[in-house]
This record gives structure tokens, sequence and C-alpha cells, in this order.
């Protein structure tokens, strides 16, 4: 290993966002460093009026094929590679007129950006950059010598550092930007091959990569003594990591979780179709509802199970207003994310200063594809995002009893509903609202029981003479394998029923409906959520 500082006199700088440039090479030539570039990054320094010296000048060899080749020559890489207290490198250095290079910036051709913006198979092919990475990864590797930057917003603390150290830079801070360095290559050929396995249509390909970009640590993770940190992966899709947060404090690991369950529910609703809220807690919901107006919409929500609601998030599907912001403001909540906010709202929650306010410019699609991921012992599970997506054309009425349009709406929304919560999954809706959710229990008739029994509770406490489940729908994540959860949700007041179907009791399952006078539909498809 080299001594801790070393001394910083000569710079390559090839750079496709110029974001910074000018103002870096000047800083650098004030400090008596030599600069050399490349192609655009050059032009950009000598238009700037500061003194740079073409790479084809120091490796006397032309860029050629488009600027494919430019970089990868040893007068170049020999620079970067060469260790500077061995003599056999120091020998053959002077042999062959090999100067050192002691800082390397580099940003790479913007292929994710090519590829976010629909760029067809050709042009993404020429915007995969080559030369960038093999210069990267060799001064990085050398950095017990060399300094690697690739990152725009390293730019400052680099001339922090040379300014500490009288124009030398230490080791703790080369090995920060060479683990940075290797960060961003490896990320960069994720994206490539990620793009690739898509383009030739390879679902599973034998080597899988994931990437992400640091956008905050957290405080701890889902328990104080598990630390986390939020890595969003650089796709555009509507959501927590693209969200912009107007106020509250910074979001914790299980405000990101929760709050990107919240949106990804409430996103199901077309903003055409009408207003609509959606309230999680622990990542499964305690309320969905639509109303005429979005205050509406949140008051039958927050009537579906008032308790869990304390302390919840909070997701809406279009423009949060001022009389909506009233209602949640009546009690804590944790965060609230909507597509925008006005004036109004944004007063309205001024007075809550730890209420975390987001919003996104939009809703995901949830009929979009995308893939997700689950770490498990020794590797990863992938799979296609849950986009699956039922009409009522595509119910199939499997009882005597059809039901009526307005069970059919019900049925609809409870279906969608249902894809959201963990598994097994039990939903009650009457009136375009929940009515009683039952999550995440090992039985099925155990989450039927408990939706039917938190309706009772709200009954009470709304001071209703029966529970809201009287007269309501019910879906079910998956089928029922007996009689027994239909009849329980029979009991509870449920008048229909949608459910996947394909049980080897369904026979028995119709006749129980048929007998309890229920209508009944089969969706064919059935969402678990673990």
């Amino acid at each position: 290993m080299s001594q801790n500082l070393q001394p910083l006199r000569r710079a390559l700088l090839s750079v496709s966002d110029k974001t910074g440039l000018i103002e870096l090479a000047t800083a650098l030539d004030a400090r008596g460093v030599e600069l050399l570039s490349t192609g655009g990054t050059a032009n950009a320094i000598r238009e700037a009026g500061l003194p740079v010296k073409d790479v084809s000048e120091v490796t006397n060899f032309p860029e050629m094929m488009d600027g494919r080749v430019k970089t990868l020559h040893p007068m170049v890489h020999g620079g970067l590679l060469a260790l500077r207290d061995n003599a056999d490198h120091k020998a053959a250095m002077e042999e062959h007129g090999i100067a050192a290079i002691d800082l390397l910036v580099v940003n790479l051709y913007p292929f994710e950006q090519t590829v976010a913006a629909g760029g067809d198979y050709d042009t993404c092919i020429e915007n995969i950059d080559i030369g960038g990475p093999a210069m990267i990864r060799a001064a990085a590797k050398n950095h017990g010598f060399v300094s690697v930057v690739v990152d725009v917003q390293d730019y400052d603390a680099l001339l922090a550092e040379l300014d500490a150290n009288d124009g030398q830079t230490g080791i703790a801070f080369r090995q920060t930007l060479a683990q940075t360095a290797y960060a961003r290559t490896a990320a960069y050929d994720a994206a490539v091959s990620t793009w690739m396995a898509g383009a030739i249509k390879q679902d599973a390909p034998r080597r899988k990569a994931i990437a992400g970009t640091l956008a905050q640590t957290l405080r701890y993770g889902e328990n104080p003594h598990q630390s986390a940190a939020f890595y969003p992966d650089g796709s555009t899709r509507p959501g927590v990591a693209t969200a912009q947060q107007h106020q509250g404090k910074e979001l914790s690991y299980n405000n990101i979780n929760d709050t990107d369950a919240a949106f990804e529910l409430v996103a199901e609703f077309d903003p055409a179709d009408g207003p609509a809220c959606a309230i999680i807690k622990h990542a499964n919901p305690c309320g969905v509802a639509r109303g005429a107006t979005l205050a509406e919409a949140y008051q039958s929500a927050f009537d579906c199970d008032r308790t869990s609601a304390f302390g919840g998030i909070i997701a809406l599907n279009q423009t949060l207003d001022g009389a909506t912001a009233k209602q949640i403001v009546e009690i804590f909540t944790e965060v609230v994310i909507a597509p925008d906010v006005t004036d109004e709202a944004k007063e309205v929650f001024a007075a809550k200063k730890n209420l975390r306010l987001l919003t996104t410019g939009g809703l995901p699609d949830v009929r979009s594809a995308g893939q997700m991921w689950k770490q498990v012992s020794g590797g990863y599970l992938i799979q296609d995002r849950d986009n699956g997506f039922i009409t009522q054309s595509d119910l199939k009425v499997v009882t005597k009893r059809a039901p009526g349009a307005q069970e059919m709406a019900d049925l609809l929304l409870a279906w969608k509903i249902a894809k959201h919560v963990k598994s097994n999954a039990i939903v009650y809706v009457k009136d375009g609202a929940t009515v009683g959710v039952g999550a995440g229990q090992m039985s099925r008739v155990d989450s039927t029981r408990i939706a039917a029994r938190k309706s009772q509770d709200m009954a009470e406490v709304l001071g209703l003479t029966e529970p809201l489940t009287k007269g309501s729908v019910v879906a079910s994540d998956a089928f029922f394998p007996f009689s027994d959860g239909l009849l329980t949700a029979a009991e509870a007041g449920a008048t229909a029923v949608i459910q996947p179907g394909g049980s080897m009791r369904d026979d028995e399952v119709i006749a129980a409906a048929d007998e309890a006078g229920l209508a009944m539909v089969f969706t064919g498809m059935r969402h678990f959520r673990h």
C-alpha cells in the first residue's frame, strides 16, 4: 500500500454529463493540475479558455470509429494502473514515455436515460460505454495512487480534500471514491444486462443483477437494532421513490414500505372514475373507499376501522384539497401521498409539522409490466409484478342467482382491494367502501371471522344497530377450499361472493352458496400476496 497522501499533478477528464465540468476544470487548473481530455469534453474546456491536452496527443493515435476507440491505449491505462512505488513499473513508464495520471473524472454514456426515453435497439447499443468503464475500473483498482470520480456530486468533495491536504488526497478518501466507482460500473452493467434480457426476451437469464443509488440512510430498519438505507432503482414509476416531500420528518423504513403499499393500492382506481382513498397500516389496508368527493372517500375509508387508521398512511388518487386535509388532521397520521396538493391543503397540514406530505405528479400504471425481488437465504426470488386485471366480462356466474348491479360494482371493488391484502385475504365491501378486512391469517376462515368482527366493533363506534357487513359483498384472494369460510361470510351478512374458483370442492362451495341464497362469481385468477 502506498503512503497515505498522494499529490495530484495530472488529471484526465472525459464526461457525458458536463454539469460542473468547467468549474471543476478551472479549480484544478488553478491548483496547477495538467488537464487531459477527450472529444466534446476537451472542446468544452478549451472554449472556456483553459489549457487542455487531447488524449490523442498523448497516445499518438487519433480517435476513430465514431469515438469508439480513443482511450483504450497503454499510454492511458499505463498512466492509470502503474504502481508508483514499484521499480519495474517505473522503469516501464520511463522506457515507453508513460506519464502518471493521478485523477480520473468520468461519467458514462447515458445508457439508462436512452432506455428510459424509449431508444430503439441500435440506439441503446451505441450508448453502451466501453472506454469509460475500463478506465474507471483501472483507476479504482489503483486507488493507492489514483483518485477516480464518477459522480458530479463528488466534485466539491474532491476540491475540499485537495484544499485540506495541500493539493493531495488521502487513502481513505481514495478508497471511498473507488468503492463508489465500482458500484457505478456494476449498476451500469446491471442496467445493460437487464435491458438486453428484455430486448431478446429472456425471462430468466442465467445471471441477474440489481442496482440502486442511495437516496437516504435511514435511522433504522423495521426495528431500532436494524440499520437500513433506501436505494431507488432509477425508474420513473410514480411513487414513494420519485415523490416530492413537502413537509414532515424524514421517512422511516416502515413509512417507505407502507407508503408504497398505499399508493400502489389507490392507483387501482382511475381518477377519471372518481375520488378514492386508501388507508394503510403495516402494509395492509384498514380502509378503502370511493366517494363523490375526496373528503367523502376518506371518511368512508376511515369508518371501516378507525382504530387501525390511527398512525396510518393515507393515499389518494386525486389532488388533495383543503376539505379533505381538514378531516385528515383530526387524527394522527404518519404520511399522506397524492398525485398533487392544493395550497389550501398545504396550509392545513402546516400546523402538523411531523406529518409527511408527498406528491408524485401522477399515479403508477397498475397494468404495466415489471419485476419484484425478494431476498431469501442464499439468493433472490424474482417474479413479475402482479398486474393481473379483470373486468365484469371476465367473471363467471356460478350460482343460481346472479349479482345485482350494486353487488357487481362492489364485488369488482372488493377484488381490486383483495389484491393488496396479505394472504389469506378477505375483504367485505358495501356501497363502494370496505366494511371489514381480514389479512395475513393462516386460515381463510379466521380472516373471514376477523374481518366480520372488526365490522361489529365499528358498528358500536358509529352507533349502528347492526354491523356494516349486513348486505355487503365479500372477496377472497384465493378459492374457498371448503364451504365453511363462505358460510361464515354469509352469517356476517354478505350477499355475494367473488373468488378465483378452482378448488377440488368447488361444487360443494357452489351448492352451499345456492342454499344460502348467495350470488357468487369466479375470476379464474388469484391474488396471493405474501
